[in-house]
Parts: structure tokens; sequence; C-alpha cells
């Protein structure tokens, strides 16, 4: 591993979803930048006396990243977790790290994502789904259009939906999701759909019911939602 900067993914919360190839760099880095939700599933991992480690949020990242680009000697690993797979909405923050360390600098190591555990719970094959994230910065209209297109497709839909701490227009939750399928003439109280909450953690809450019942209904910000359209069909099923 001659990389600098390691991107790994580390889960939906349980240190049991941690592949052993993201714990080896882990104990092997000299530093480490994440969040704290992120950072408290590799904790048991870490150890501030050897280590340089760093809590960051939206508003202190960048200046961290790049203090510890321009701190760090040759040979030093930096490993920064993300929840979840890092290949899944996350780009946003991926491509500022490529921009600070250079993309021969940086290695991406993929992890368990909350959209494949949501999808396993609820017996949902991937393959078959639509996958839509709304937990980004960028504008969403068109994964709007894309949403109300797979549901009268007929096509089962995978999402993280949207919080927005302060702003209420651009947040995109479940309740908002449920007002705005309404409001495009989707018929909602016929629509299958779940809510997985604190995946793999020990208060892990599941919600089942119809898309109609989330209106004015409150999840945690790190939820997935699912609209479940599946038509299972086996090889039995084909010539």
């Amino acid at each position: 591993m001659n990389d600098r900067l390691f991107l790994v993914g580390v889960g939906p919360g349980s240190h049991n979803y941690l592949t052993d190839i993201v714990k080896q760099i882990i104990i092997k880095s000299s530093y480490d930048i994440g969040y704290r939700y992120t950072s408290s599933t590799i904790r048991h991992l870490l150890d501030s006396k050897r280590q340089n480690i760093f809590e960051v949020t939206m508003v202190s990242q960048d200046q961290v990243y790049q203090q510890v680009y321009n701190q760090m000697k040759n040979g030093e690993y930096c490993t920064i977790p993300f929840t979840g797979d890092v290949n899944f909405s996350e780009s946003e923050v991926v491509n500022r790290l490529l921009e600070i360390f250079g993309d021969v600098n940086v290695e991406i190591i993929p992890g368990i994502s909350s959209i494949q555990v949501a999808a396993s719970k609820a017996k949902i094959p991937l393959d078959q789904s639509t996958i839509l994230t709304f937990h980004v910065t960028k504008d969403i209209e068109q994964e709007k259009n894309d949403l109300v297109n797979a549901i009268r497709s007929k096509k089962s839909v995978i999402m993280l939906p949207r919080p927005w701490s302060g702003n209420k227009e651009k947040q995109f939750m479940e309740s908002d999701i449920a007002h705005f399928l309404r409001a495009n003439d989707i018929e909602t109280a016929k629509l299958k759909v779940w809510v997985f909450e604190f995946l793999t953690r020990e208060n892990e809450k599941i919600f089942k019911g119809r898309v109609s019942d989330l209106e004015n209904r409150s999840f945690d910000p790190l939820s997935v939602m699912i609209i479940d359209q599946v038509r299972r069909r086996s090889y039995m099923d084909f010539d």
C-alpha cells in the first residue's frame, strides 16, 4: 500500500460490518479524519497515543483535510472513513479529496452500504430496482423526476432521503417524499414502503406500511427508504 490517503467504507453503523482490509488500513494509519457518527463505528480500532485523530463537521472538514495534507510526511497514511460505501452518495466529498491529495495518492476501499443492508432486509433485488440518493447538496430536481418515472414504470425504488438542518425548503425526507408523490398523482395509499433507521445498530428500527402513512411522520436523518414494487420471478418462470 503506497498511497497516502485511504477512503474506506465502514458499513452502516455496526463494527460487525467492517471488512478486514479496512481494519488493517485504519490500524496502520497515522491520521484518521471522520464525522462523529462514522468514527464511532471504528473507535475501537483507533489509538490516540500514536494516531492523530480529527473529528470534523461539514463546516470544519475542508480546513482539516488541507491541514493534514500539508502535515503528512512521506510514507505516512491517512484514513477517512465513510458511513456505508465510499462510492455511493459521497462523490461531493471524494471529488474534493482527490483535488487536495491528487488522484495518484488516493485509494478507495469499498464498504457495505446501507442500501445493500436495507435491500437485503426487505428482500428487494438491487438489479430490479432504481437506486437514488437525495443526500447531496446539489439540485435534486432530476432525481425527483427519476423517482416519479421509476414508480410509474412499476420499479422498486431504494433511496436515501435528504436531511437539511435549518432549512425545510431544501430537505426531502420521507414525509416530503410522500407529499411530493401525491402531488404528482401517484396513488401513495397503494404503494408499499419500508423505512430503516439506525441500520445494524442495537437501536435499529424498521417501519413497514404505505407511502401515504409517511405524511407528517419524522425519521432519522440517516434513514433508508424503499418503495416496494417487486415482482418475484424465478428461473422457473422462463423457458
